[in-house]
C-alpha cells in the first residue's frame, strides 16, 4: 500500500487520542440521547461540526432555543484558540493540496499537538501523515459519539466523571510533548501563563488570556526557545 509507512506512524502517534476521544464521543452521545434527540444527529454532528467541546455547548443551545446569532458570537469565542494554532501551521500546510481545507476543517488541540510534534523524516511524506493523523482522529471521535448515542438511546447511563478523561488526555500529550522536544522551557511558559491567567481574570476568559500570555512570553524568548529546539 502507497503511504503505508505514513498511515503507520499516524496511527501509533494517535493511540492516546484514540483512548481520550472513544471516552468523551460516548460521552457525548450519551448526553445528546439523554436529551431526547434522535441517535442519528450524534454522528452527523461529528461529520459536519466535528468541534469537541462546542459539540457538548450545541445541546445546551438547542435545549435553551437560543438564536443563531448568539451561538454564532458563542461558538467563535469558545472555538478562538484555533487562530492562533492555524497562524502557527501556516507553514506546515503550505504544500498540503488537496488536502489543505481538510486539515484546516479537522484541526482540533489534540491535532495540533501531535502534528506540531512531527519529527523531520525525508522518508516521510508529511501532507499524507497530516490528513492519515487528522482523519484518524475524527474517525475516533465520530465512532464513539455513535455508540454511545447508540448505546444511550437504549440503555440509561450516569454520564458524571466522564468529562476528565479531557484532562487526562491533555496530560498524556503534553508528556509526549515533552518526550519528543525534550526541552522543558515552553511548558514552563505554559504553566506560568495558566497560573497568571488564574490569577489576574475571571475563570470565563483564563484560556483566552492563558493563550495570549504565553504568546507574548514566547515572542519575547523566542531565541531562547528556538536554540533549545535546535
Amino acid at each position: 500500500m502507497k503511504y503505508q509507512n505514513e498511515l503507520k506512524k499516524a496511527f501509533s502517534s494517535s493511540i492516546p487520542v484514540m483512548m481520550g476521544y472513544g471516552v468523551l464521543g460516548f460521552a457525548f452521545g450519551l448526553l445528546l440521547v439523554s436529551f431526547e434527540y434522535d441517535w442519528y444527529l450524534a454522528p452527523l454532528m461529528s461529520i459536519f461540526i466535528y468541534a469537541g467541546a462546542l459539540q457538548f455547548v450545541a445541546i445546551g443551545f438547542f435545549n435553551a432555543k437560543v438564536g443563531l446569532v448568539d451561538i454564532a458570537i458563542a461558538s467563535w469565542f469558545i472555538n478562538i484558540r484555533q487562530s492562533f494554532y492555524g497562524l502557527s501551521l501556516l507553514k506546515r500546510f503550505k504544500q498540503t493540496s488537496p488536502f489543505k481545507n481538510y486539515l484546516i476543517f479537522g484541526l482540533t488541540d489534540e491535532t495540533y499537538a501531535l502534528l506540531t510534534t512531527i519529527k523531520d523524516d525525508k522518508e516521510l511524506s508529511k501532507k499524507h501523515y497530516y490528513v492519515f493523523l487528522t482523519a484518524l482522529n475524527q474517525s475516533y471521535w465520530f465512532i464513539g459519539s455513535t455508540l454511545g448515542a447508540l448505546i444511550g438511546s437504549q440503555l440509561s447511563f450516569n454520564t458524571k466523571g466522564l468529562e476528565f478523561s479531557l484532562t487526562a488526555l491533555f496530560v498524556v500529550l503534553c508528556i509526549e510533548q515533552y518526550k519528543n522536544l525534550q526541552n522543558i522551557f515552553p511548558f514552563l511558559i505554559g504553566i506560568f501563563s495558566s497560573i497568571a491567567a488564574i490569577v489576574l481574570v475571571p475563570s470565563d476568559k483564563m484560556l483566552i488570556a492563558s493563550i495570549g500570555i504565553a504568546l507574548v512570553l514566547l515572542f519575547t524568548f523566542k531565541q531562547k526557545v528556538q536554540n533549545e529546539l535546535s
